[in-house]
């Protein structure tokens, strides 16, 4: 698929999605052909490439939008609310990130395949991308 029709379905702009599927080519993760009939391609046994795989290619973004506040770095109620989260956040992490390397892009597409056919017949469009 082209940057520009997986921009469609992700809801972004073209541009993040080349930064991304950049990241992805260095991984050996995809390929891409220029030109009218190009685009970017899965490259590797989806079936070997795990969600852990993806994230660590993607430099390992953090994996939760919430976190620790360090507004009164003095307070000592803030350090001992903040020492409490980075053990859960520690071991939230961590639990995400061993799921995370038992899910394959296999398991994606099978999930995807049967969602899609269930909702063929109806009247919402879906991202046909596999």
């Amino acid at each position: 698929m082209t940057s520009e029709a997986l921009s469609l379905c992700l809801g972004t702009n073209p541009v993040v999605v080349r930064r991304t599927m950049g990241l992805l080519r260095t991984a050996g993760l995809v390929s891409s052909d220029r030109g009218h009939a190009g685009g970017w391609r899965i490259s590797v046994d989806i079936s070997a490439i795990t969600l852990r795989q993806l994230h660590e290619a993607l430099g390992e973004p953090v994996l939760f939008a919430i976190g620790n506040r360090h507004e009164n770095p003095d307070c000592l109620v803030e350090q001992a609310v903040n020492i409490a989260l980075d053990s859960a956040f520690a071991e939230a992490e961590a639990l995400l990130l061993e799921r995370f390397a038992e899910v394959t892009l296999a398991d994606l597409a099978r999930d995807f395949r049967r969602l899609h056919a269930a909702r063929r017949d109806g009247k919402e469009q879906t991202c046909s991308m596999m």
